[in-house]
């Protein structure tokens, strides 16, 4: 069965995390990635060597890529790069803002030489600004948005634990690539697309930053929701924690009967609604800790469940790498295959395979 994005060739001067993601997804809905490497590769070929002897970061996201080395300041460097573009329908980079001008291939060049083209060009801070100079990683991004504000215990921020600046931004740039392809499918006419990655985080701040607007700040609670309770970890007898989720004061009476066995706190003003419960939420997070404490977690899980709440295990790296619902693709790289997490969408009736990662050319695994 033909993929989607078959017959469809994407340029990628990528390095990292954003672009990278944006363009393995590309990958794998079927079309053509040549990924443009410096002669020394993706700097994130080194950022670890746990994936058989290679980095994981690059093998997540280089599957299904072809790889090519050039030097774009050198005159062969660029006249590669045109001769690709001549034939190519999306152009993915996160050079540094107007690198890419400076080498001779602007925005208006592209539109004119390339009219059905599709560029779509990452940043920390956007093509122009007070800002748009500055080098911009994730965490440094996390911290810049305010993210870490809202991230960790009451102590002090934290980064969030994986790059999720990079992946959003990538998603972000896979969405608005897909919808210029549809666009172009109508009209014949390419697309010029910016993503920064403060843009991208901003937005999804949008709550939090209401809140704060509103006169209500966001603080860090570790795992526990900041405006919804009961919504946190409790420990069971046996130790293992455990994280519920109550949604609703509907939700709400059933943990009060059913769970902690007293039906009149369900309506008891002081936790009868979720703007009460938030208000006294240490009263009532001692109470449903109580009740947590006099149970073992399958003791727990069977009472939660039966009551037809949410809930989850507290789970490490160990618990996800055996978990019940992990999906896994295996994946060839040039020291052998690896196993990782498959892509969070299926296709029905239409399952995926993945291409390889590319090595880097000239140079031995």
């Amino acid at each position: 069965m033909a993929l989607p994005l078959e017959g469809l060739t994407v340029i990628a001067i990528e390095q990292a995390v954003a672009a990278p993601f944006a363009t393995s997804r590309l990958a794998d809905a079927g079309a053509r990635v040549i990924k443009i490497e410096r002669p020394e590769g993706d700097f994130a070929r080194g950022y670890d060597d746990v994936a058989n002897g290679q980095s994981s970061y690059f093998v997540w996201l280089n599957r299904g890529k072809e790889s090519r080395v050039a030097d774009l300041t050198t005159a062969d460097g660029k006249a590669m790069l045109a001769e690709l573009l001549a034939d190519a329908d999306v152009l993915v980079q996160n050079l540094k803002p107007g690198a890419l001008a400076r080498l001779g291939f602007g925005a208006e060049r592209l539109r004119q030489d390339f009219p059905r083209l599709i560029t779509c060009s990452i940043s920390g801070y956007g093509e122009e600004g007070p800002m748009a100079d500055r080098k911009a990683y994730d965490l440094l991004i996390q911290a810049e948005s305010g993210l870490c504000s809202i991230t960790g215990g009451p102590d002090s921020p934290a980064r969030v634990g994986i790059s999720v600046v990079d992946i959003a931004t990538g998603a972000t740039a896979h969405s608005a690539i897909l919808e210029a392809l549809i666009r172009r499918g109508v009209t014949g006419e390419g697309a010029d697309i910016t993503i920064s990655m403060f843009d991208v985080m901003a937005d999804w701040l949008t709550v939090p930053l209401l809140n704060h607007e509103g006169g209500k700040t966001p603080k860090r609670i570790g795992l526990a929701h900041p405006s919804i309770a009961p919504y946190g970890v409790f420990a069971c007898a046996d130790g293992r924690q455990l994280l519920i989720a109550v949604q609703s004061d509907r939700e709400w009476r059933k943990l009060a009967a059913e769970f902690l066995g007293d039906e009149a706190l369900g309506t008891d003003p002081r936790f009868a609604t979720n703007v009460a419960r938030v208000a006294n939420r240490v009263e009532l997070d001692a109470l449903i800790a109580a009740a947590f404490a006099r149970r073992t977690a399958p003791e727990a899980i069977d009472a939660i469940a039966a009551a037809d709440l949410a809930f989850a295990s507290v789970n490490d790296m160990e618990g996800l790498s055996h978990h019940p619902h992990l999906r896994r693709i295996s994946v060839d790289t040039p020291n052998g295959p690896v196993s990782y997490p498959a892509p969070g969408a299926v296709f029905a009736n239409a399952p995926r395979s993945y291409g390889p990662v590319p090595g880097l050319p000239g140079k031995k695994p």
